[in-house]
């Protein structure tokens, strides 16, 4: 804009009604907002449909820039194909995203950011596909196990083949699902929901994880983590903590910790379904791992999330 144009403008401020000020301001905060989410997410390096680095700016939408691949032909922004696609209300993300820091319910974070309910759920499970990120590739040294296990739940299912349950009261056998937790003492950590409780179950989970030259496991005396020690050949420490707690340097008190801190901070949300256990477990690792981080941090870390889909260079005529 011109300077003759603009100073024009800022002339017929004067003769705007309180409500119109108001609306100007809103509009503003709004484009400052979403100028920030641009910021926060920084820059395309790459086309997300086919990893081609050659492409150019295609014009705005929504207040982001597009861009449009050269090898490929497709449009896309810097939020194409991560957990923040297509949604809406981009002003309030950062908002939201300090919610999630804090740990607010779904009902609470919407009253606060004025969006509904569904939308407030929504983006929490989207945003929390992150989360997957937020886990050890790797653990090393001393690695404690521990199993939690919580109330299976439908909860929010309404089509259920049976009568629902009632608070209260005890469970069956069955009815809890096992979730495993292992941490080295660097603070490495990573946790799985367990079909069962079996030494093969945790192989599928551990194996990988886990450095074979650099290991030693400590658990409880589970029968099935000495079987998975002994099967892959594990250095394997067990502690019995019904006749002590520690034995030298030997002890799962960092896992343990975990595990309760996990339990009371999932006690705000009156129990969480089980189909949703995965997420809210990804949402604590977050939180704990993560010190000091911030709203720009956590959007910054879930825009880094790319779905995970084989790309297949375009195909060029002969």
């Amino acid at each position: 804009m011109q300077n003759k144009a603009f100073h024009r403008l800022l002339s017929q401020l004067k003769k705007l009604t309180p409500t119109q000020t108001k609306q100007l301001q809103n509009h503003i905060k709004q484009k400052c907002s979403i100028k920030t989410i641009e910021e926060v997410t920084g820059f395309a390096d790459n086309c997300p449909h086919c990893g081609s680095t050659i492409f150019y700016k295609w014009g705005v939408r929504s207040g982001i820039q597009r861009y449009k691949c050269i090898a490929c032909n497709k449009t896309f922004n810097t939020l194409t194909k991560t957990p923040l696609a297509r949604l809406r209300h981009k002003e309030v993300w950062k908002k939201y995203a300090q919610d999630l820091i804090n740990g607010i319910t779904i009902e609470k974070s919407a009253e606060h950011c004025k969006v509904a309910n569904r939308t407030s759920f929504r983006w929490r499970h989207r945003m929390l596909e992150a989360s997957q990120d937020v886990k050890a590739k790797k653990l090393h040294g001393i690695v404690e196990l521990d199993e939690t296990h919580f109330l299976k739940s439908e909860k929010g299912n309404h089509n259920l083949d049976r009568e629902p349950h009632k608070r209260g009261g005890w469970a069956k056998q069955g009815q809890y699902t096992p979730v495993l937790i292992a941490r080295d003492r660097n603070g490495n950590m990573t946790d799985a929901v367990l079909r069962n409780s079996q030494d093969g179950t945790i192989s599928e989970v551990m194996l990988e994880l886990l450095d074979r030259r650099d290991v030693l496991l400590c658990s409880d005396s589970k029968s099935s983590y000495r079987s998975f020690a002994l099967m892959f050949d594990f250095e394997h420490e067990t502690i019995n903590a019904g006749k002590e707690h520690t034995r030298g340097i030997y002890h799962v008190q960092n896992v343990n910790a975990y595990g309760s801190r996990l339990k009371r901070w999932l006690v705000r949300f009156h129990g969480v379904s089980t189909k949703y256990l995965d997420s809210y477990l990804g949402w604590m690792r977050i939180i704990d791992t993560q010190k000091g981080l911030t709203a720009d941090d956590l959007l910054r870390l879930i825009a880094r999330h790319r779905e995970e889909k084989k790309i297949f260079p375009p195909l060029t005529r002969i």
